[in-house]
């Protein structure tokens, strides 16, 4: 599972040109996403980032243009956050445009989403977003549609990951990626506590690596012909060798 923050502070910033970490980049943000980083894209509609649709798409196509489609996760579209059926409709219009960026687009799932009539919109995205209220997105049906979206060769994210608990219910899930703030609070301190969760849920590289020597870490499962997926070359329930850092014990991973 690959951990999306905001590049807070040096050692983070380092970890996310490493290839250990992704930047998550929001309208509102303002921060450069690191040099060689991967990022992903939200819309800023959870809080007060949302800066109307046709601004957030300017700044999309900006941010792409900028840092490249190749180094992309995924963008989500325009949601309502905890309504279904507003999601539906706000984001369709845009998930075409999205993909036309070059960039895997992401639907926000609500609470109840599974109820829509005619269900998702499979088709139309390539990221199923884990959004809605914790109690709804840690339950049974967005575990569902997690199983789902993976039988579907969709990858999925979750939202809103702060603790060793949400990390391993999102690892449980099989999302190939995560977010929060839990770095944005104290960087030096929770750096370390989050790549250790990271391994023992799944797989983390060292942090005292510092060349591209270190094992490439996991990533999602986009389908980029030019760029083919670890689960591709590892299987996806395995991961390349992991080195530890000074005095840690061996981690045990899925």
């Amino acid at each position: 599972m690959l951990y999306l923050a905001t590049p807070s502070g040096p050692d983070v910033r380092a970890a996310m040109s490493a290839g250990h970490l992704g930047c998550m980049t929001t309208p509102a943000q303002g921060n450069r996403v690191p040099d060689g980083a991967f990022y992903a894209c939200d819309n800023g509609k959870f809080g007060k980032g949302w800066p109307g649709a046709d601004a957030w798409y300017t700044w999309l196509t900006r941010t792409v243009t900028r840092y490249g489609a190749d180094r992309c996760l995924w963008a989500v579209a325009p949601d309502i956050p905890f309504d279904a059926a507003g999601t539906l409709t706000e984001s369709l219009p845009w998930l075409t445009r999205i993909r036309d960026l070059g960039i895997p687009a992401a639907f926000a799932a609500q609470d109840g989403c599974d109820q829509l009539d005619g269900g998702l919109p499979w088709d139309a995205f390539d990221v199923l977003f884990l959004a809605g209220s914790t109690e709804w997105k840690i339950g049974p049906v967005a575990e569902r549609l997690s199983r789902e979206a993976h039988e579907r060769g969709k990858s999925v994210h979750m939202g809103r990951v702060n603790s060793r608990q949400r990390l391993g219910i999102a690892g449980w899930f099989g999302c190939e990626t995560a977010d929060g703030t839990y770095l944005a609070f104290g960087p030096n301190q929770n750096l370390p506590k989050l790549m250790s969760w990271l391994g023992e849920i799944g797989h983390a590289p060292s942090l005292c690596a510092t060349d591209r020597h270190t094992p490439e870490p996991r990533r999602p499962r986009h389908r980029r012909p030019s760029r083919p997926s670890l689960v591709a070359q590892h299987g996806q329930h395995s991961a390349p060798p992991v080195p530890l850092l000074p005095g840690q014990e061996p981690l045990w991973s899925l």
